[in-house]
Parts: structure tokens; C-alpha cells; sequence
């Protein structure tokens, strides 16, 4: 099945507002094994709206509009759906109570403007809001279909995967169950991990049609993500699908590899934090709290994480962390830094950064010059260096990402 997705709202095209929406949606549609090989943005006005939903029903089977259904005059997309629909608007009685409802949940006065949005083509059907004002639709168009949901990101998400995943579901015809896993990675360039995984995309080839899926998710400092897909017709069999496929990027991928579907970085440091009966502490020059900020989004972090030190100033390194005289970006600074925290935290693990963030050079090194160091109780501290590039923030992000990286690895190499 073939789906593509629409974005309404002159403001994108200006880049007052990014677009985040399509990516979602789209993601969302090869979740579901559903094609989604056109993504297009158009500003608010009728006649342009009609023009790109025409287009895309010409070529797609499903359309999924977002943004327009709002109570303002620049909000058309109602108007412009019942233009390609070639029906007329109405009120709908339901739609009404609906939007009425919504006022009433929040003690808001509904202006009259509101009534705009429960304006329906004819032919169309109510997706009921849960948490704004404006319904969607799902508006057939002969044998095709166009889903409009509002444009507001929590809105579109929750009616998106409510009522459009399960109505694309029925309508693509496909047989029992449709499940993803994605596997999270860091430290890998896309390119390499394409070359690592080719192996497994030739197998996967020579299945053809039907058979599991692998697609690669750039996704920043969450790193690339392999999202593997199949199709069976129990769920059952779809997960031993998924494991056996997780199981070969394994093998192929190693400890690049980090997490799975919701493990996040500090979500898997922690587990192995706790698997070891650790706590952690950490103390932070150019990274300013980066690392911390990441460690506490976990949920249960306060378990194993006893705190940090962000000590910007070579001064409050030597007064807090016991460096001593010499270079503060070097490896026997973050040694010193990371058995300090530790010792000041009571903790058992102490992880340090030090480096230049930039713009200028410090001590004569360059920008991007950065050091990581890992503390344990008993053991002499181990140190690893780092080159990054970017600009400032960009350094310092990637810094704290290579920084709690590289203690995973070592916890899991462990044992």
C-alpha cells in the first residue's frame, strides 16, 4: 500500500515553524509496512491545497493531511478536501458536540469561529479529539482515502496512531500482524553500518516481497537506528522474526549496538549499573552538565546515579577534584577529575570529561580536543581521547554522548 503525506500551513513554508510532523507520520507508515514515497508541504490557500491532494490520490492510495483544521480564515483544508471531494461543507451536529465539549472540559468560552470546525465535506467521517478542539476526518475519495488530522503535534500523534494506523491496517488487506524493533547504535558512521549490515540485506533480498525489512534511522545525538520489520500472522511469530534478525546484526554490529526500541544511553548505563550493584558519579568541564542532564532522564536514576561536579574553571577542578598543578585538558587531568568525583560522591564508578569546546584553542590544543576518563574503585583510572568536530554545542553534545558510550562499553565488557 502506498501512502504519502501532505503538511498545510503557510508558516512552514516561511521556516517560522519546522516540520516535524511529516517525519513522524512518515516513520509511523513504515512501521506498518506502508510506502510512503512523497512527502509534500503547501501553504494555506484552497485552490493550492486541491492542487497537491489531487496529485497525490492520482498516485497514492492513502493521504494523510496535517494542519488547517483550526478555527482561524487561513485555517482552508476543510475547504479545500470538500473542492476535491467535489461535495459540499456542512455542519455536522456531531462534530459540533464534540468541539463544545472540548470548551467545556477546559471552562473555556467556545468563540463562534469554533462552529468552523465542525464544518464536514459531505461523505466524511468524524476522528473525535481527545485532547484539543478540532476533529479529524477520514475522507473517502472513490477507492482512495485522505486522512485530515490537526496540525499540532500531540493532537495529529494521538489521532494518528487511534484511528488512521488501524483503518490503513484494514484497508492494505495484510494479514495478521505487522510488528518493529529498532536497534539503537552509536559510534558507527552511517555509510560503515550500511557496509556492515550489506551482508544481511542480501539475505533479506533473496526473500523478497513478504519477507523481514531493515531501514536505517539517522537519528543525531540518539545515534543511527536499525528498524527491522516483519510481517506474520501471529504476533508470536513475528517477535521469533525479530529476534532472529536482531540476533544476525549482532553478529554483524557487536557492542556498537547500545539499546533496543525505548533503551536510551542512560537507560542501558543504568541497567548495567544496577546488574553490578554501582553507583556513578560524574564530574564535567567542557560538557557543562551534558553528561549529568542525560544520566537523570532515565527513570529510577536516582538507584545508581549519586550526582556530578560541572567544574568549568581550572580553579574549582583543584579545589573540588584534587587536580593538581599542570594541563586541565590532558589525560591525567580527567584521571584525576574522575577519582575525585568519585571519592567526593562516595560512589563507585566516577566518570570525568575535560577538553575545548572552542571556539579558541586552549593549552595550544584545538578545538575539538577532548578526554574521557573512568574511575573505578580499586583499579587505576583508564583514559580515552577524543576528536570531535562541529561547532561549540555540537562538541560538547558529542562529547558527553562518546564520554557515557565508552563506559558502557566498558561496564558490558565486564561481564
Amino acid at each position: 500500500m502506498r501512502a504519502e503525506v501532505v503538511a498545510v500551513g503557510t508558516e512552514l513554508l516561511l521556516g517560522q515553524v519546522i516540520d516535524t510532523n511529516s517525519a513522524w507520520i512518515a516513520e509511523g507508515l513504515a512501521a506498518v509496512a506502508v510506502d510512503c514515497n512523497y512527502q509534500t508541504t503547501v501553504g494555506d490557500n484552497v485552490a493550492r491545497i486541491s492542487e497537491v491532494l489531487k496529485v497525490a490520490l492520482a498516485r497514492s492510495d492513502a493521504v494523510v493531511v496535517c494542519g488547517g483544521l483550526g478555527p482561524t480564515p487561513d485555517d482552508v483544508t476543510r475547504e479545500a478536501l470538500a473542492e476535491v471531494m467535489s461535495v459540499a461543507l456542512e455542519r455536522d451536529p456531531e462534530a459540533l458536540k464534540l468541539v463544545e465539549q472540548a470548551f467545556h472540559a477546559r471552562h473555556r468560552e467556545m468563540s463562534p469561529s469554533n462552529k468552523r470546525q465542525a464544518e464536514l465535506p459531505e461523505g466524511a467521517h468524524l476522528i473525535a479529539q481527545r485532547i484539543g478542539t478540532a476533529p479529524g476526518l477520514v475522507c473517502p475519495v472513490g477507492e482512495r482515502v485522505i486522512y485530515a488530522l490537526p496540525g499540532v503535534p500531540d493532537e495529529m500523534k494521538e489521532m494518528f496512531e487511534r484511528a488512521v494506523l488501524p483503518d490503513l491496517r484494514e484497508r492494505s488487506g495484510a494479514p495478521g500482524v505487522i510488528a518493529s524493533r529498532v536497534l539503537r547504535t552509536w559510534g558507527i558512521g552511517e555509510s560503515q553500518l550500511g557496509e556492515m549490515v550489506a551482508p544481511r540485506l542480501a539475505i533479506l533480498d533473496r526473500v523478497g516481497e513478504g519477507g523481514p525489512t531493515i531501514a536505517f534511522l539517522a537519528r543525531g545525538l540518539e545515534g543511527i537506528q536499525l528498524r527491522v520489520t516483519a510481517k506474520a500472522a501471529t504476533l508470536q511469530t513475528a517477535r521469533a522474526t525479530l529476534d532472529r534478525e536482531e540476533a544476525a546484526l549482532r553478529e554483524l554490529i557487536g557492542d556498537g549496538i547500545f539499546g533496543v526500541d525505548d533503551e536510551t544511553m542512560a537507560v542501558r548505563i543504568g541497567a548495567l549499573l544496577i546488574a553490578r550493584d554501582r553507583t556513578l558519579a560524574v564530574a564535567e568541564s567542557y560538557t557543562g552538565g551534558l553528561v549529568a542532564s542525560c544520566l537523570v532522564s532515565a527513570p529510577g536514576a536516582s538507584r545508581w546515579f549519586r550526582g556530578g561536579v560541572v567544574a568549568y574553571a581550572s580553579s574549582a577542578k583543584r579545589a573540588f577534584l584534587g587536580l593538581g598543578e599542570g594541563p586541565v585538558v590532558s589525560s591525567d587531568a580527567v584521571a584525576a577529575m574522575a577519582s575525585g568525583v568519585r571519592r567526593l560522591m562516595g560512589a563507585d564508578v566516577g566518570l570525568a570529561t575535560t577538553g575545548v569546546a572552542g571556539p579558541e584553542t586552549q593549552e595550544g590544543l584545538p578545538a575539538g580536543t577532548a578526554f574521557a576518563g573512568i574511575a573505578l574503585d580499586g583499579h587505576e583510572p583508564e583514559v580515552v581521547s577524543f576528536t570531535l568536530f562541529g561547532e561549540r554545542q555540537r562538541i560538547r553534545e558529542l562529547g558527553a554522548m562518546n564520554s557515557l558510550d565508552w563506559l558502557r562499553r566498558g561496564l558490558e565488557a565486564e561481564g
